[in-house]
């Protein structure tokens, strides 16, 4: 019962949290210089074609009037038009979202499945050669923006060394972009890059924590091989705040994906919004906010949850 009312109280906060978010990007958005109708119809229009445009759109009304009406449109599953692409903010989404979905899951498998034995690596061989290198590494990958990080993979694997294309899949559906899985290499190792030198790190300070806890000495005391004592003890207790962390992750995720679908033009949401911004296509910059606003707090509450199954420990906590 208590994990019932935990949740119930967590979703209130989620609603006021995404409710709090639209009202900040959509006052930011209409703040912005020169609006939509310069963005959309060009530098060359002419006062009257941009009075024409906001009075067909009605961004000519009060702020509070335009929420009003977005907000009312929002509870009937109404996201709005696009101002520049002719469809629906509903149907751009639904096409461009399970891809950014493949890209950001692919780049957090491989994340965690590079980061988390690196990780535990480090920390069983703590102040030695590979423990200085792997963190040499992850401080690198860590430090280095990711467009840059990106340009580099695309000059070295795809120019220099031509193994792999530079350019993400083009396919308009999941199947096609499966269809090409070379395409897809030089994307997702670039989402990753961040993600490893994160969890990495993390994982090599929550595992030298648990080493020195007493369960691993009594283990060893015990005879236990230390292998055994990292593969059943350490590995298990270090990666349960992983699962925490990587739900905290999920605005980071979306945020590289922008960056890593605009770098390998890669036809998804990331894409979609740095389309949009370009030319202040505001319902389109809308409606992605909103998915990744409920993304991230629908992350956070699910790891939270993921955590305080895994971890008794939290149910004092919660309750």
């Amino acid at each position: 019962m208590p994990l019932v009312w935990y949740t119930l109280r967590r979703l209130a906060q989620a609603v006021v949290v995404v409710f709090i978010v639209t009202v900040v990007v959509f006052l930011m958005l209409h703040s912005l210089p020169g609006g939509p109708a310069r963005g959309i119809l060009g530098a060359e229009a002419t006062p009257q074609q941009i009075a024409d445009f906001n009075h067909a759109q009605g961004l000519d009304k009060p702020l509070t009037t335009q929420y009003a009406i977005w907000i009312g449109q929002l509870l009937r599953g109404d996201l709005g038009r696009s101002y520049s692409l002719n469809a629906t903010v509903s149907s751009l989404i639904a096409e461009r979202l399970p891809k950014t979905l493949v890209l950001t899951l692919l780049s957090a498998l491989l994340g965690l499945v590079v980061a988390v034995p690196l990780g535990l690596l480090q920390a069983a061989r703590r102040n030695r050669l590979s423990d200085y290198l792997a963190t040499a590494v992850t401080f690198v990958l860590f430090s280095t923006p990711l467009f840059f990080f990106g340009l580099v993979m695309i000059i070295v694997f795809s120019q220099t060394l031509p193994w792999l294309p530079a350019q993400a899949p083009q396919g308009q559906t999941l199947a096609s972009v499966f269809a090409d899985p070379a395409a897809l290499v030089l994307p997702v190792l670039t989402g990753a890059a961040p993600l490893v030198a994160v969890f990495g790190r993390y994982m090599r300070s929550s595992a030298l924590d648990n080493l020195a806890r007493d369960y691993v000495r009594t283990a060893r005391a015990k005879g236990t091989p230390f292998r055994r004592i990292l593969s059943r003890h350490v590995l298990r207790n270090s990666a349960t705040p992983l699962i925490t962390m990587l739900g905290y992750q999920i605005p980071v995720m979306f945020g590289g994906a922008l960056v890593v679908e605009q770098l390998f033009n890669y036809p998804g949401m990331g894409l979609l919004f740095w389309n949009a911004a370009q030319s202040s296509d505001f319902p389109v910059l809308l409606g992605c906010i909103l998915v990744i606003s409920i993304a991230t707090v629908a992350g956070s509450l699910l790891a939270d949850l993921a955590h305080s199954l895994i971890d008794p420990r939290t149910k004092a906590a919660r309750s």
